[in-house]
């Protein structure tokens, strides 16, 4: 196996391996989120603008980390720095 056939499989493996986590763990945790300010607006109903706003920043800073995941697989996929060097090396 060559060193570019490596890095490349290691590469979208490590992409796949970052987006599934990524997904999965801002998934669990948003449904945690919205579960925990649905109970409080039950037992506090005139609270609701509070909870609510609380609930959307929490919401976005949840997603971010699924956003992040997803950037960096791209990354690993489409501009991989050891593609350049690997390539380099091997003067093709």
């Amino acid at each position: 196996m060559s060193d570019i056939s490596l890095i490349g499989m290691m590469s979208i493996f490590t992409a796949g391996l970052s987006i599934g986590l990524g997904a999965i763990g801002p998934a669990i945790g948003e449904g945690l989120a919205l579960a925990n300010a649905m109970r409080a607006l039950a037992q506090q109903p005139d609270k609701a603008n509070t909870i609510t706003r609380t609930l959307f920043v929490g919401m976005a800073l949840i997603e971010s980390t699924a956003i992040y995941c997803f950037v960096v697989s791209m990354i690993l996929i489409f501009a991989n720095p050891f593609w350049n060097y690997v390539l380099d090396r091997s003067g093709g």
